[in-house]
């Protein structure tokens, strides 16, 4: 499973205030987010707004919109060097709001789960970048998540991770147009393992059509693979 592959965003009360939306919006709790699924993306209009987007990016360029499966995330190593990813770099980046996101370590011929959140923060924005296909007809707007290589809480389970903004670097990841390579580069950083909490959990993560809140409760790592 690419990192990052799951994630959730179980806490909508004070979301809007959050994220500095005008409007309140009616979002619904949600412990298993999956790609190919639609989420709330912000993005920097004339203010921050929320525009529903399918979590697999389809660039423009693409021949079908099966091509999302390949991009739920992007190194974002990746996006800054290839030309096919810097023009929406610069110009169409967004934030992914989320309460924790999942990652699964192997263990023999098992995969445990694990949850990830901000200790202080219950909400936070991973970088993102989208864009708009335009075929059969419509125009599908998708996303992905921006990755960089893991810190020290996460390197034992996955060496990549999704980037998580920093509050104070959001306005600026949101900022029209194209940002200086050092500004876009000490944005996409490992979070400070210090900031970051793991654990394990059920095994009902797994399944993707699963959506409950003991999802981000913790177990004892015996007890991972009995649900």
């Amino acid at each position: 499973m690419s990192m990052c592959g799951r994630f959730s965003l179980g806490l909508v009360y004070g979301f809007s205030t959050r994220f500095g939306i005008a409007e309140d919006m009616a979002i619904k709790p949600r412990y298993n987010i999956s790609p190919f699924q639609d989420i709330p993306v912000v993005v920097k209009e004339k203010q921050n707004t929320v525009r529903w987007m399918r979590w697999g990016m389809v660039p423009s360029w693409a021949k079908g919109e099966d091509f999302g499966l390949k991009l739920i995330n992007i190194r974002s190593e990746t996006a800054l060097e290839k030309p096919m990813f810097k023009h929406i770099l610069s110009a169409q980046r967004c934030m992914v709001p989320a309460t924790g996101f999942y990652e699964w370590q192997k263990v023999g011929v098992k995969k445990r789960p694990f949850y990830i959140h901000i200790k202080d923060s219950p909400l936070f924005a991973m970088a993102g970048i989208y864009d708009i296909w335009k075929g059969d007809g419509k125009d599908l707007i998708t996303c992905s998540i921006l990755t960089t290589t893991s810190n020290d809480v996460l390197r034992p389970v996955h060496d990549r991770m999704p980037v998580i903004l920093r509050r104070s670097m959001e306005g600026e990841w949101l900022a029209d147009g194209p940002l200086s390579e050092d500004m876009v580069m000490s944005m996409l950083t490992p979070y400070p393992s210090t900031e970051l909490d793991m654990y394990p959990v059920s095994d009902m993560v797994n399944d993707s059509k699963a959506d409950d809140p003991l999802m981000v409760t913790p177990v004892k790592a015996q007890q991972a693979t009995l649900f």
